[in-house]
């Protein structure tokens, strides 16, 4: 499992954490990310994609948080319980030594009907003084907390949020205007616990804290069940099962959904201007993890899944949109908030522009895991089928227009790998009509597959850059070609000079940057990395491939979490976190070269 983190006291800049420094916990609704001194600095409540009560992330001062640390000076080490996404964070001060431990409690029967944050303080040596906070924010600046004094205790509302906090032993104060404190000193074998339960437009019941307590052994029983299923004993195997824990953090359970990220309008620049919410399902990502959970054996989520998005297409297709969200709608517009987002880099959005253009790798991406769905021992039901047929004809048609890439780009071309998300979709058309699972006129699918891999194949190879360009005509290089090596479209001679192209180019060290002109705009991007060393394993290339996963797991925070980017200079994380397609890419490569390894 990934190292302890370790640390001393915590420097904020700002009022502002290092990116690197978060863990996140989960309940299948929302998440929650803790920096290394204890402090909650991002949780929305009641689901991953509402406005945030808790998001100090991004307004320090007026954003909110729920604080818990010694009073005096202290050092820390912290690391998942094995097999879960519960946290535990051990900290040591000159008069002695306590471990936190945190967890969104689940229940029974899967998640609870409401958030439940439980942290729980157990003494281990000498006594130390603690204190605590709940300090709910301004919801982005559109709402404002104040303590209501009820019958049965206070209780904090924000907007239409009502948050109850109990506990045991945890000498609580009495209630401000805005939130809630206390203080307790600890001794050895003592315990203590308090818990902030929380619904929005709900009546809430604040939960007897000695079932809190038995909660959280039971939400770490159930997270070591779910982990027990995993059937990979492949190469850097701990490293996988903490990404797939990760991923699990992101798949909202009231519908199967799975978002791309936890978090929004964390920047992918250390000037700012280039900070997207991330909490929608994108095609891509939920393509890319139901490879992932099919391969482990996740039948439950595997079937969740693809339920949830086969429904959403044909609700709103045959033309697929980029993302929905998480309850399987077409986006709101975009809207900007007066937050000043994580240390000033706003803007801080609620929706994300990308909702407008349009993209045709997500046929490659659909088509690709229905295959492998089919290919797991699934069937297909009519309906479903009929409508697979009607997508793949529909890409039939659009692989000749220009859209904006899987980049998301402004300016619409025909860009090479869109070209081919198309091709890919056809072949994996051609197969599920040869297996009888779609119909539809296969003869016409195969045909325009064809036509896809002349055209690519002509207008997209440059002898002089020796490689596969981003667009006809260009010589900029795009590291997205590389996951047309695994699809299957080329894993000779062209791709392994693309490779080394790339490499050249685009990498630094074992990272890589996006596509040409990057290296000036932004950080590496995460997925881009993994994906050259699965490109590097299908063109043969087996032992580089290996050398440079060596190098890129490492890279991961101290308890294996990555974001979307990493500064390839400092190792600073960028953009949002945890960050669903660089576990997924670290997942989807591992696999790879084990499988070809054989």
């Amino acid at each position: 499992m990934p190292k302890a983190d370790s640390a001393g006291p915590l420097a904020r800049k700002d009022g502002y954490a290092d990116l690197r420094g978060y863990a996140g916990i989960g309940d299948g609704r929302t998440v929650a990310l803790i920096a290394r001194d204890g402090s909650v600095d991002w949780l929305p409540i009641p689901a991953l994609d509402s406005v945030p009560v808790f998001a100090a992330l991004l307004d320090a001062e007026n954003g909110g948080r729920i604080t818990l640390a010694p009073v005096e000076a202290y050092t820390t080490t912290r690391a998942y319980i094995p097999g879960t996404n519960v946290l535990q964070t051990t900290f040591t001060t000159a008069s002695g030594v306590v471990r936190l431990t945190d967890a969104l409690v689940t229940g029974v029967a899967g998640r609870l009907p409401w958030t439940e944050l439980a942290r729980r303080i157990d003494g281990i040596r000498g006594s130390v003084e603690m204190r605590w906070a709940v300090e709910p924010g301004r919801a982005l600046r559109t709402a404002m907390p104040w303590v209501d004094n009820t019958v049965h205790g206070p209780v904090i509302r924000v907007g239409g949020v009502m948050l109850s906090v109990t506990g045991f032993e945890h000498g609580a104060n009495e209630p401000g205007t805005h939130h809630l404190d206390g203080a307790f000193t600890t001794s050895a074998g003592s315990r203590h616990l308090f818990a902030v339960s929380g619904t929005s437009r709900e009546p809430i019941h604040p939960p007897n804290p000695r079932n809190v307590d038995r909660g959280i052994d039971r939400t770490v029983d159930n997270w070591r069940a779910w982990s027990r299923e995993f059937s990979y004993e492949g190469p850097w195997a701990d490293a996988v099962q903490r990404s797939a824990l990760a991923l699990k953090l992101l798949i909202h359970s009231p519908t199967g959904a799975i978002a791309a990220a936890a978090t929004t309008s964390l920047p992918e620049t250390i000037t700012g201007g280039k900070n997207w919410d991330y909490r929608f399902a994108w095609v891509r990502d939920v393509a890319y993890t139901l490879q992932a959970m099919i391969r482990f054996g996740l039948r439950e989520e595997s079937q969740a899944a693809v339920s949830w998005m086969l429904t959403t297409i044909r609700k709103h297709g045959p033309e697929l949109e980029v993302f929905y969200t998480l309850d399987g709608e077409i986006p709101d517009e975009i809207v900007r908030t007066e937050a000043p987002g994580w240390r000033g880099l706003g803007p801080v959005v609620c929706g994300n522009d990308a909702k407008h253009q349009l993209q045709l790798g997500p046929y490659g991406d659909l088509f690709d895991v229905m295959r492998s769905y089919v290919d797991a021992g699934n069937i297909l039901d009519a309906e479903t089928g009929r409508s697979l047929a009607s997508v793949a004809d529909q890409a039939c048609d659009d692989w000749q227009k220009p859209d904006a890439g899987i980049w998301e780009l402004e300016q619409n071309r025909h860009y090479t790998t869109s070209k081919l998300g198309c091709w890919q979709a056809l072949s994996s058309a051609v197969h599920l009509a040869k297996l009888g699972e779609i119909p539809g006129d296969a003869a016409r699918w195969e045909t325009e597959r064809d036509r896809i891999a002349d055209w690519v194949n002509e207008n997209c190879w440059s002898e002089e850059r020796g490689a596969f360009t981003m667009y006809p005509g260009s010589d900029e290089l795009d590291a997205s070609i590389l996951l047309h090596a695994p699809s299957g479209f080329n894993r000779g001679e062209r791709m392994s000079r693309t490779i080394d192209a790339i490499t050249a180019e685009l990498g630094d060290g074992p990272l890589v940057y996006r596509y040409t002109g990057m290296r000036e705009e932004e950080a590496t991007f995460v997925a881009c990395a993994f994906w050259r060393a699965g490109a590097l394993a299908c063109v043969g290339r087996i032992d580089e491939a290996r050398a440079l996963m060596d190098e890129l797991i490492p890279l991961a925070n101290n308890v294996g979490m990555y974001a979307e980017m990493i500064d390839a200079d400092s190792l600073d994380f960028a953009g949002n976190l945890p960050q669903g397609l660089s576990h997924l890419s670290l997942i989807y490569t591992a696999i790879l070269i084990s499988e070809l390894s054989d």
